[in-house]
């Protein structure tokens, strides 16, 4: 238990110092640029993104083998968007990287877990701030939904780049006669992504809720 609890606090602090890393990039060279620096976001900060997301998947694990007790299909749901919307849409499209939506979703998706994560980082060894924890299962409401029509509007502007350039679309020889024209999988996915949205959100307002109990945060300050 110590073991996977310190294990548990090494990966916090980890993702914590990348996103706010990623955070506060992005803060400074807006300061700085101001809407010039927007549109090379990608640029500048996809690197260390994209190796926050890729370690993001370990948190799947987690949760499939009991060292973390968060609900798995959730996360799974949360996981797998961010990953197909940054390395399906946005990487395999230079013309979308340069795009104001993508320092949009950059700011929200990091904005949250610099949030989460430090609060992570502080339950690992017991220690519950009331300002903190409502701020992690509040912040989170409002802000998800922003970030699934950001993650929305960054695929339909990608759609017809995949149109143009024929990207991931596949047409199999005779006999097969098959094909999959991928620009018609991402509009179906837009609708999967709405749905798991609306289950999502329930369960963010659930563990509010849950977390957010006068006697569990008793509990959990005793």
């Amino acid at each position: 238990s110590f073991t996977m609890n310190t294990y548990l606090f090494v990966y916090d602090l980890i993702q914590f110092c990348g996103h706010s890393w990623i955070f506060t990039n992005m803060i400074i060279r807006f300061m700085s640029f101001g809407k010039d620096s927007l549109a090379d976001t990608f640029y500048s900060i996809g690197l260390v993104m994209r190796l926050c997301q890729l370690l993001s998947v370990l948190e799947i694990l987690h949760i499939l083998i009991g060292i973390d007790k968060s609900r798995l299909f959730p996360r799974f749901l949360q996981i797998t968007e961010r990953i197909i919307v940054l390395f399906v849409v946005i990487n395999s499209q230079e013309e979308v990287q340069g795009k104001y939506v993508v320092c949009v979703l950059f700011f929200l998706w990091n904005l949250l877990d610099v949030v989460r994560y430090t609060y992570n980082m502080l339950a690992r060894t017991g220690i519950y701030y009331l300002p903190l924890t409502w701020l992690n299962f509040s912040l989170c409401i409002p802000l998800y939904p922003l970030s699934v029509l950001a993650k929305a509007f960054a695929i339909c502007v990608s759609l017809p780049y995949f149109e143009s350039f024929g990207t991931y679309s596949i047409k199999l020889p005779f006999p097969f006669a098959f094909s999959i024209y991928f620009p018609y999988v991402l509009k179906m996915y837009l609708l999967v992504l709405f749905i798991g949205m609306c289950f999502i959100i329930r369960n963010l307002f659930s563990e509010r809720k849950a977390h957010l109990a006068t006697g569990n945060i008793k509990k959990k300050r005793s």
